[in-house]
């Protein structure tokens, strides 16, 4: 502490401009507003040709999409029904990307991936700390969900049929009785839903007088919609009779899609190409009428043959629970048929509900790059340069499934026959889909469960665990208790300081997060010589489905890549 004393007052106060100015730059991507394709094309010809240092670690795309719902039966428009916190998205907006490939300068640099969003969700989840979770988390759409308030129905006669983790009344957990649940409600949907869903007509603010509730403004009294748009605000832009929709303005920064962009320094004259390809999703589901009439349940049941995942991949979409009085779901859907999509872009993508919204749309239709341009010091700039040729060391991640393991069953297998420079291997368990578990649903296109926001399904617990790296063994012992698999293998990876310091950030997952529904097995198997290094290397996983339903294991093998660039001309080397 007198160290630090002793710094400070002998630090000077002046600061050199190593930039004499920054400005930042959006360019729209290449669809023209229309993404019925599922994919985004991006090229950066404006920044390149602009002559300006680029610093794409700072960039961030914006994604503007619409959250429709439609059935005869809604009545948005009233207070005692409301929609607006009926249905949510899971975490993190970049869920809505499953897979990006990049060309540098006509070259392949980041390999097309599915299922990326798992894998980035996961290195969220064990980089940001909490504070980044107020500053950073309404911007991108970050909230992790509670690990422990999920529940599991066999039967739609008590809400949904599989995992459900979207209660979002604020409840205490009861604790007067025995065999209680840990937790009843999970905040990190409700953040994350209060993060976009302004409504013009809620009030602002609810006194009471006595305990007699006295008449307030509503929010329109101090902005007009119009206005909202302007300033491109998420929120509900239609609230009718049988419709409701929300337009949402989303940011992804590029450096949590892909390491590449966290690794490449200040340059000019790149010419990248980027391809996304897009969850748009659709989801049909049915509402029944209490049974009996006095019940606080209303089951609600996803139609998997009526619904749309054009891509397979992760359903970005969640229906809030309906089981109990105030919960957003209970009495927002009477009983019908509805439909819920996501749709990048300004407009519905599903037919019937583009007739519906009789020709709302959102302020914004182009997904946008925005990046900061730099102009150096001249003197900085020449020191810079000195070195104009930087190799960017990053990671790429290879995807394999291993699909339908049985209960109770041993597994081993082959996941890669060779991948040089192997960095860590990740393995993320969700249950298989099956009639008698979640209605033949799979996890991660259910829109009453989380898993694809972060979490893993629950209990989903892996024993004599081990990553066999070319004949050898990665873990010493095989892992086969939970605090082995939390302690000595997931803690503190992709952290300040590996978690080795107190008071730094050591990630998102505690112990009791990975004994509910972060299920993470995570290996890091780069330790090695280094004429090791390029070497090809097969990958096997071994071990013990623990959990009484069968598991579907998605493996991710990242590795690492080096590109050479010069800095100046933004040519590869």
């Amino acid at each position: 502490m007198d160290q630090i004393v002793y710094d400070m007052s002998s630090q000077s106060e002046a600061e050199p401009n190593i930039f004499i100015k920054k400005d930042w730059v959006s360019i729209l991507d290449n669809q023209n507003g229309v993404y019925s394709s599922n994919q985004c094309v991006i090229d950066t010809s404006q920044l390149s040709n602009s002559n300006k240092w680029i610093n794409y670690r700072e960039a961030y795309l914006t994604i503007p999409f619409q959250l429709t719902l439609t059935g005869a039966a809604l009545a948005p428009q009233t207070a005692a029904t409301s929609c607006d916190y009926a249905v949510g998205l899971k975490n993190w907006y970049g869920s809505i990307i499953h897979s990006i490939s990049v060309d540098l300068a006509g070259t392949t640099i980041i390999q097309q991936t599915p299922f990326q969003s798992l894998w980035n969700n996961f290195k969220l989840l064990t980089t940001l700390s909490f504070q980044d979770l107020r500053t950073m988390g309404p911007s991108i759409g970050f909230y992790p969900d509670n690990s422990s308030s999920w529940s599991y129905n066999t039967t739609a006669a008590n809400g949904q049929v599989g995992i459900t983790n979207n209660a979002n009344l604020d409840v205490s957990p009861v604790v007067s009785g025995a065999f209680n649940s840990l937790e009843t409600t999970n905040i990190g949907f409700y953040q994350r839903q209060r993060a976009w869903n302004f409504n013009l007509n809620g009030l602002a603010a609810s006194p009471t007088v006595g305990g007699t509730p006295v008449a307030t403004p509503l929010f329109s009294a101090l902005i007009t919609q119009s206005n909202l748009s302007a300033v491109y605000r998420s929120s509900i832009i239609k609230s009718a009779a049988g419709v409701w929709m929300c337009s949402v303005t989303s940011v992804v920064l590029l450096r949590h899609l892909h390491s590449f962009f966290d690794k490449i320094p200040l340059c000019k004259g790149v010419f990248m190409k980027m391809t996304l390809n897009l969850n748009n999703s659709v989801v049909n589901f049915t509402s029944a009428a209490a049974s009996p009439a006095s019940s606080s349940n209303i089951p609600i049941t996803q139609n998997q043959a009526s619904s749309q995942f054009p891509l397979g991949g992760v359903n970005p979409l969640m229906i809030a629970s309906s089981n109990g009085v105030g919960q957003g779901a209970q009495a927002a859907f009477p009983a019908g048929t509805f439909i819920l999509s996501l749709a990048v872009g300004n407009k519905p993508i599903d037919g019937t509900q583009l007739t519906a919204v009789a020709g709302t749309s959102g302020p914004l239709a182009n997904i946008t790059l925005t990046a900061p341009s730099y102009t150096f010091n001249p003197v900085y700039e020449q020191a810079y340069l000195s070195s104009p040729v930087r190799k960017i060391d990053y990671e790429d991640i290879y995807q394999y499934q291993v699909l339908n393991i049985a209960a109770g069953t041993q597994f081993n297998n082959l996941i890669t026959n060779g991948i040089a420079g192997i960095k860590s291997v990740l393995v993320i368990p969700f249950h298989s889909a099956a009639p008698a578990v979640n209605g033949s649903i799979s996890p991660l296109q259910s829109a009453f469960d989380t898993a694809g926001g972060g979490t893993t399904s629950p209990l989903s617990y892996l024993s004599n665990f081990n990553v066999v790296i070319s004949g050898q063994n990665a873990i010493y012992n095989s892992q086969r208790y939970n605090y082995e698999a939390f302690l000595n293998q997931l803690r503190g990876e992709n952290s300040i300081n590996g978690g080795q310091l107190d008071g730094l950030s050591s990630g998102m997952i505690s112990q009791i997060d990975f004994d509910n529904m972060y299920n993470y097995y995570y290996v890091n198997v780069e330790r090695c010589l280094p004429a090791e290094k390029g070497v090809s290397k097969s990958v096997n996983i071994i071990g013990q489905n623990m959990s009484l339903v069968a598991l579907d294991l998605y493996v991710f093998v990242s590795y690492s890549v080096s590109v050479s660039l010069n800095l100046f001309t933004g040519s590869r080397i």
